[in-house]
């Protein structure tokens, strides 16, 4: 039988993390910085709420978070003026490190949030939860200040279904059971503890965020917990249970196109370990059929994953924090 203690020993529960004053005072010992980076791109139903409760809870009654920052993609709606009216620090993507071009996707407001805030330790919350609340930082951010030999910390959930009040056995979504968990079984097996692998809430030391590359799309995640496995070892991870996300379910049709992206990453990844050689250019348009007036339609979709260098390789990154080459 497979010795599961990682598993035990790595996995924690938001709960235990309830001292928020005691925590605090750890962190202050250790002369720790937090950022939080909430992604954006038209999201004003939500991130209104998602920045009163960080800013009230986190900052003004308990100062845990030194700095709560949108990332934002270029957002069509009132996303940006709500979160600054309601006190968070809004950044264009495309207006940071100009030089580097203007790329479209979650990735890359990740890689540039590493830029352009000044945490020891980032917290990346995704912007659409509609039951958010403290435990969304302080129990990503708690393992880290605590435990200092875990570098990256993942969230995990329970997320109800829109169209049922069941709520979903803890495990992964849809695209981590039906494509990641069988992919890591085949190929990195200790990974498959990792009990959402995609989930788009996690803490990460800075120093281990600047070395790994970025892909500016739906593979971000997936790259993510391969680099670091492959650099630091399963020990680096651990997780913590978050009990429920409530956000909006997507369509099958468009896990299709996150899936085909994250595949696009990981055979990139496996080939450039070694571990599978010499496949051919891979194609990067995906075919869906759709049904219309009762008619069959080809539709297609181009979808590349590029991918952003490790960040500390940028001088203008080097220089921003004094670490000349």
């Amino acid at each position: 039988m497979k010795n599961n203690s990682w598993l035990q020993t790595n996995t924690f529960h938001y709960s235990q993390f309830w001292d928020l004053l005691k925590l605090i005072e750890e962190k202050e010992r250790q002369e720790l910085t937090l950022s939080l980076c909430i992604p954006t791109l038209n999201e004003e139903k939500t991130i209104g709420k998602e920045i009163v409760i960080f800013h009230s809870e986190l900052m003004n009654r308990y100062p845990l978070l030194d700095e709560i920052a949108v990332i934002d993609s270029g957002s069509s709606d009132r996303t940006r003026e709500i979160a600054a009216n309601f006190g968070a620090d809004v950044y264009l993507s495309s207006e940071i490190l100009p030089e580097m071009g203007e790329k479209r996707g979650k990735g890359e407001n990740l890689w540039k949030a590493i830029y352009q805030l000044k945490g020891d330790i980032i917290i990346y919350v995704d912007a659409d939860i509609k039951n958010i609340h403290p435990r969304f930082v302080y129990g990503l951010a708690a393992p880290l200040i605590y435990h200092p030999e875990i570098q990256y910390v993942k969230a995990f959930y329970d997320r109800p279904l829109a169209m049922s009040s069941e709520i979903r056995p803890s495990g992964g979504g849809r695209v981590t059971e039906i494509l990641i968990r069988p992919l890591f079984s085949l190929f990195f097996p200790e990974l498959t503890e990792i009990i959402q692998p995609l989930s788009g809430e996690y803490a990460v030391r800075r120093g281990v965020l600047e070395q790994i590359p970025f892909p500016i799309g739906y593979g971000v995640e997936t790259s993510h917990l391969i680099d670091v496995y492959r650099k630091w070892g399963i020990e680096a991870f651990g997780q913590t249970d978050l009990d429920q996300r409530v956000h909006r379910n997507q369509e099958t049709r468009d896990l299709g196109k996150m899936a085909f992206g994250i595949l696009q990453t990981f055979l990139s990844r496996v080939q450039a370990l070694g571990i599978i050689k010499d496949l051919p250019e891979l194609n990067k348009v995906l075919c869906q059929t759709i049904v219309q007036d009762k008619q069959h339609e080809r539709v297609e979709y181009f979808i590349q994953e590029e991918e952003r260098p490790p960040m500390i390789e940028l001088e203008a990154y080097r220089k921003k924090i004094h670490l000349y080459s």
